[in-house]
């Protein structure tokens, strides 16, 4: 491959907390920053309704502001964001290549961004209340159900973990498991320890998230081992069925990625790829909180920054 005409110091492949905190501290040492993002700048934090634990709001803020902050700092540095889909990466001799809505752009070094996406159970109304009565982090929106009853949705160790903390706000929390538990044994032992807050249904089949009024007021179910129907009135529903992380332009990189798909790195954030770093929710092992997401923003941008100046 012949030079690039241009070749960016580092491309950011997502717009997300970790990617715009990392683009704070690089653009803010005059490294060349360019970030891509093919959806929402702020990622899943700015469609979050409350943002509710995040040092220094101490009355909380929207996601939708949050995500509009952290742009502006990053931009008053001099990070620039464009809107494009990367759909490939490509290590060669010069230059790290992606592809971006079909074109080429070269990079000394690019950060892999990208988070991750709830899997959803794709039933009416699930995607109509998003953040207004559907939610996935019980982290950040328990405490609005604070004496209300709620659904879960999961058997797994995370679902079963979120249904005893949601136990702090809740006064009585419904969980939907769609088979049997497939929580670790001790989970499951402090499940039937909390009987008395939190109902499970096993076999189960969540057929529509139902509203009145414009506000959720149940599940309906199916009772697989009846066929039965049946409707469990409810405030709010969470759902924990896992998470899908947003790596398929990686797929035929040499971006090393664990049997999840989320992509693997040492404690300097380093992928197996020199000059390829990852950060945030994208992250195997990453604890998928804002706040986590972006102290990996600063952890990778001082990585990236010494990388840089050995490549000089």
């Amino acid at each position: 491959m012949n030079k690039p005409d241009k070749i960016h110091d580092l491309v950011i492949v997502g717009a997300g907390p970790a990617a715009l905190t990392a683009a704070i501290y690089t653009a803010r040492e005059d490294i060349d920053t360019t970030l891509y993002e093919k959806a929402i700048v702020g990622g899943l934090a700015a469609t979050t309704d409350w943002i509710d634990n995040f040092p220094g709001y101490r009355e909380g803020v929207s996601g939708i502001r949050f995500a509009e902050e952290v742009q502006a700092q990053a931009e008053r540095f001099g990070a620039k964001i464009d809107f494009g889909d990367v759909q490939k990466l490509t290590k060669n001799d010069n230059a790290i290549e992606l592809t971006v809505d079909g074109e080429p752009v070269y990079a000394k070094s690019v950060l892999v961004a990208t988070g991750s996406d709830h899997k959803k159970l794709g039933v009416p109304g699930e995607a109509e209340y998003h953040s207004r009565g559907v939610h996935y982090c019980a982290t950040c929106d328990g405490a609005f159900y604070s004496g209300k009853r709620i659904a879960v949705v999961g058997g797994g160790n995370s679902g079963v973990q979120e249904a005893i903390f949601l136990t702090r706000f809740a006064d009585h929390i419904d969980l939907l498991v769609r088979s049997e538990l497939k929580a670790d044994r001790v989970l499951i032992k402090q499940l039937e320890s909390m009987s008395d807050k939190i109902t499970v249904h096993t076999n189960v089949a969540v057929d529509e998230i139902t509203a009145v009024d414009d506000k959720v007021d149940g599940v309906a179910i199916t009772r697989k081992s009846t066929d039965k129907k049946d409707k469990i009135l409810v405030d709010g529903v969470f759902v924990f069925i896992g998470l899908l992380p947003n790596t398929d332009f990686l797929q035929d990189s040499e971006v090393e990625l664990d049997e999840s798909g989320f992509v693997l790195a040492n404690t300097r954030l380093e992928t197996s790829v020199p000059g390829v770093f990852v950060a945030g929710d994208v992250r195997s092992d990453s604890v998928k909180q804002v706040v986590s997401a972006a102290g990996d923003g600063a952890v990778v941008a001082l990585s990236i920054r010494e990388y840089l100046a050995e490549a000089k």
